[in-house]
């Protein structure tokens, strides 16, 4: 069960398809919730006022995910709001859907920057509290291609796997302190990231998934859910596949 203290959130990515999902989810369990966001100020400030008519609490904060400095500076609103986030959510990234012979130097940079280093600069600004508070949970979206790969998506897939080496590597250092480190790989989402695929193409993957559906962006949502659990403190430095059993991640 989830102690009586206040928990707080910092969701980026907070108004996308998976990060408004999660923000939902973790408003029902009772957690202060900042829904971070860089071009989707309308979406974020929307949901902020759905999750407060809901009888929660939440603000949006803008937050780009390939500054330091913004990340930065999203810590200090939330705390002068909510106080110290406990629960630091990364849904925040990009996706190129190219072949490798057509990407160039600045695309290649652009989704290394906000598919790796946005998470490792996040994980550097929020972990230093949680070592001091003794509790923590930091939460990373990698992707069932940081797994397998995928034509197409090189450098999306090599950027999701070092998410989920970044975040085996972390969580044994945080262990010690009580703060996990967890990283969620979810399979063929139904969001508005997939919505480049014809209805043809969407048929022809879901033949391929075990689960005989697209996942949705609520199953992510309810692995997040688990790992950020008070009583989820054992379970660090794992990569979870939400995948109704794709390419058995």
């Amino acid at each position: 069960m989830q102690n009586t203290k206040s928990r707080v959130a910092f969701v980026t990515g907070g108004a996308g398809g998976i990060g408004s999902a999660v923000c939902r989810t973790l408003r029902a369990d009772g957690f202060a919730v900042a829904i971070g966001y860089h071009t989707g100020e309308k979406r974020a400030r929307a949901l902020a006022d759905e999750l407060c008519g809901a009888g929660g609490r939440a603000i949006a904060v803008p937050c780009d995910i390939t500054s330091y400095a913004s990340i930065c500076d999203a810590k200090r609103s939330i705390e002068q709001v909510f106080g110290l986030v406990d629960t630091a959510v990364h849904c925040a990234g990009c996706e190129a859907y190219k072949l490798f012979c057509d990407e160039s130097a600045e695309s290649i940079a652009q989704t290394i920057a906000a598919d790796l280093t946005g998470a490792v600069w996040f994980a550097r600004v929020f972990a230093p509290d949680m070592v001091g508070e003794r509790f923590g949970r930091i939460v990373l979206i990698s992707s069932v291609w940081g797994v397998c790969g995928a034509a197409m998506e090189t450098v999306y897939s090599a950027a999701k796997a070092g998410v989920i080496g970044f975040t085996k590597a972390l969580a044994q250092e945080l262990a010690p302190a009580c703060v996990t480190v967890n990283a969620v790989s979810p399979g063929f989402i139904d969001t508005p990231m997939n919505a480049r695929f014809s209805e043809r193409e969407r048929a022809a993957v879901c033949d391929e998934i075990p689960a005989c559906r697209l996942g949705t962006p609520q199953d992510v949502a309810a692995a997040v859910r688990f790992l950020a659990r008070d009583d989820a403190g054992y379970i660090t430095g794992q990569n979870i596949g939400v995948t109704g059993g794709y390419k058995n991640v």
